[in-house]
C-alpha cells in the first residue's frame, strides 16, 4: 500500500484535499529508517524520500490522539528508542532525524500548506509534542508523547531548538524556494 511520491504528485493530492483538511501534525515513528506505518498519511525516510500510505489525504488515520479529523499526519521514519531527557539534550536513539529527512518534512509541509491554503503557523502545523502539550499528555505532564519536542536546526547549527519552530521555519523557507 505504501507508495513513493514526488512533490508534484503530493501537490496534486493536496489540491484534492483542499477544503477538507485544515491541520497538519508532524511525528516520528519511533521505529527505524525504511520502516513505514500506515497510521500516517505521509512517511519521510532518512534520505528525504516521501511515501504515502493512502491516495486520499482526507482519510482519517490514527496519528494524533483526538485530532485526526480534517488533519494530515506526516512522520519521519526513525527515532527508535529515543529518550527525551530534558529536551535540549534529547537522545534520538539509533535512527536520529537526518538533515535530508527534516528538509523533506519541511518541503512536504510547504507544498501541502500552499495547496490547502493554510498558513505555516502554529495554528495549522504542529508537532505531536505540541499537540500533546495542549492535551495534557506531553513533556510537562505524562511525557507520553514528545515526538519532535526538539530538533537540530541543521545546517545552520547542530543546536537543538523546539521542533515545531524548526519545521515551520524551514517550511516557510521552502515555500518561497520550491
Amino acid at each position: 500500500r505504501m507508495r513513493k511520491v514526488n512533490l508534484d504528485e503530493l501537490r496534486d493530492m493536496g489540491k484534492a484535499a483542499k477544503g477538507y483538511t485544515n491541520k497538519i501534525y508532524v511525528h516520528w515513528t519511533a521505529g527505524r529508517y525504511h520502516q513505514f506505518f500506515d497510521d500516517y498519511h505521509i512517511n519521510v525516510d532518512a534520505d528525504g524520500s516521501i511515501y504515502v500510505s493512502t491516495e486520499d489525504l482526507t482519510e482519517v488515520l490514527a496519528h494524533t490522539w483526538n485530532r485526526n479529523s480534517r488533519a494530515i499526519g506526516i512522520c519521519m521514519a526513525g527515532c527508535y528508542k529515543a529518550q527525551a531527557n530534558s529536551g535540549y539534550n534529547t537522545d534520538f536513539g539509533a535512527y536520529p532525524p537526518t538533515q535530508d529527512q527534516i528538509d523533506g518534512v519541511a518541503q512536504v509541509v510547504a507544498v501541502l500548506c500552499e495547496e490547502l491554503a493554510l498558513s505555516i503557523d502554529y495554528d495549522h502545523v504542529k508537532t505531536h509534542c505540541e499537540a500533546a502539550e495542549e492535551d495534557n499528555y506531553g513533556p510537562s505532564t505524562t511525557c507520553e508523547r514528545w515526538d519532535l519536542w526538539y530538533l537540530p536546526d541543521t545546517p545552520l547549527t547542530e543546536e537543538l531548538k523546539p521542533g515545531g519552530e524548526v519545521i515551520r521555519g524551514k517550511a516557510a523557507w521552502w515555500k518561497k524556494n520550491l
